[in-house]
């Protein structure tokens, strides 16, 4: 086929396909459609009931807003700033689900998804797109919808890996030209860039490494500029890692599968890192069923998790997607990797947090905020770090966590810790 003999349709007439109780799949991350999100919300008056699965999106969910209540209810795979309102006043339901499991929803038909709303990238000489920067749960919706309905954007990076596409597969497609959503993460305060120094400490060379965005995640591997061959298999990366690719830090040498590869599932960042990954041989942003398999990412030698968490409580139990009952995020890839990284040769499992809030309430708790959600438990935690250092809770009995955790909360806190410690469980801090 021609990839030229596509016939573009009108935003209107793309989503008219689109009818009361469709199950709608919209496109993860940076890759959200904008232009389909909005004309699928202009339509919201005369649809009910529509279903729209989605993971974390950048930009605008006008589905959302309280005038389409009983026209689009949203089942949220990751909550992302644009849904947590929704979430809280039960416009959207939160699912809560392992990242390496919503491929599976899909697959298995649990949930018969009849369209996927996609953006891609043009097609080659050859009629292929691709997912571009988030191939990640889109490429088993984009198997498996009855109708794909796509944007083809000329600013969509053309990736290698899992995401391609041929353009015949698309029921409709429209054409766009605005540039992705970017990202840029404000440089670590004086606590993020203590927290990075300790992840960079547990980091040895040769390690492949999980990390996610934030100002944690980049202070960390701005400490690792003194390390040596490293390697990337993640869920998600940003532009934290360019700098260490570009001085030859990061050679992924040392991995036992995609050997001189970074893999990942999906990316969000700066214009900088969208132009990085655009026809790069290096990179391969695969299916996220694969890239989070605790099957594969046990066999990366030295794999280390580098993950974030909203509270943790002297036991070791993580909350990373809700505080309290309010829900502000998702399960995620967390639990995937470490548990991957714990069963990997000399791996390592890292949750990372500043000791307090910006209110200054400790993070490290005797317990969790009535409703918070563990999405790691107690027995697959290994190491906490704050700004106050390193706690190594493998193979430690509970008093003995609790010791190690009140020795890297704030200094204003651990007095109260460790009463609260020896009221519930003897423990001589």
């Amino acid at each position: 086929m021609n990839p030229k003999s596509y016939s573009p349709v009108s935003p209107e007439e793309a989503v008219s396909y689109i009818k009361s109780g469709d199950k709608v799949f919209i496109h993860s991350a940076a890759a959200a459609p904008q232009v389909l999100v909005q004309a699928l919300a202009d339509r919201g008056d005369e649809l009910h009931e529509v279903e729209i699965y989605q993971l974390h999106t950048e930009g605008k969910a006008p589905y959302a807003d309280p005038q389409f209540e009983h026209n689009f209810l949203v089942k949220s795979l990751f909550t992302g700033a644009n849904m947590r309102a929704a979430v809280q006043a039960g416009r959207a339901d939160f699912v809560p689900i392992f990242l390496s499991d919503i491929p599976r929803l899909f697959r298995r038909g649990v949930v018969q998804l009849d369209v996927a709303l996609l953006q891609v990238s043009p097609p080659d000489i050859h009629g292929y797109c691709t997912l571009g920067v988030s191939v990640d749960t889109s490429l088993a919706a984009a198997q498996t919808a009855r109708l794909l309905i796509a944007e083809i954007n000329p600013n969509m990076p053309h990736t290698n890996g899992d995401g391609n596409i041929h353009i015949s597969k698309f029921h409709k497609v429209i054409e766009v030209d605005y540039k992705l959503p970017t990202l840029v993460v404000p440089p670590p305060d004086d606590v993020e860039t203590r927290i990075g120094h300790h992840i960079a400490s547990l980091v040895e060379n040769g390690a492949t490494l999980q990390m996610g965005i934030g100002a944690i995640p980049n202070a960390a591997l701005a400490a690792m500029g003194n390390h040596k061959e490293l390697g990337i298999h993640t869920e998600m990366f940003s532009d934290g890692i360019l700098e260490l690719f570009e001085k030859g830090v990061i050679t992924n040498q040392h991995k036992a599968r995609h050997r001189n590869h970074i893999v990942t599932g999906f990316l969000v960042g700066s214009q900088k890192l969208y132009d990085f990954v655009h026809v790069n041989p290096v990179v391969r942003v695969l299916d996220i069923q694969y890239v989070n398999d605790t099957a594969i990412i046990r066999q990366q030698p030295k794999m280390t998790a580098i993950n974030s968490a909203i509270e943790v409580d002297i036991s070791g139990q993580v909350c990373a997607d809700s505080i309290g009952t309010r829900i502000y995020s998702g399960v995620g890839g967390q639990l995937d990797f470490v548990r991957g990284a714990a069963l990997s040769e000399n791996g390592k499992a890292i949750i990372a947090l500043p000791s307090t809030t910006n209110k200054g309430i400790s993070r490290i708790s005797t317990m969790l905020n009535p409703g918070a959600g563990v999405v790691t438990t107690r027995a697959h935690v290994h190491y906490i770090v704050t700004e106050y250092g390193v706690a190594n809770l493998f193979g430690k009995s509970i008093r003995e966590r609790a010791k190690a955790l009140i020795h890297i909360a704030h200094p204003d806190h651990r007095e109260r810790l460790a009463k609260e410690a020896f009221e519930m469980w003897h423990v001589h801090a």
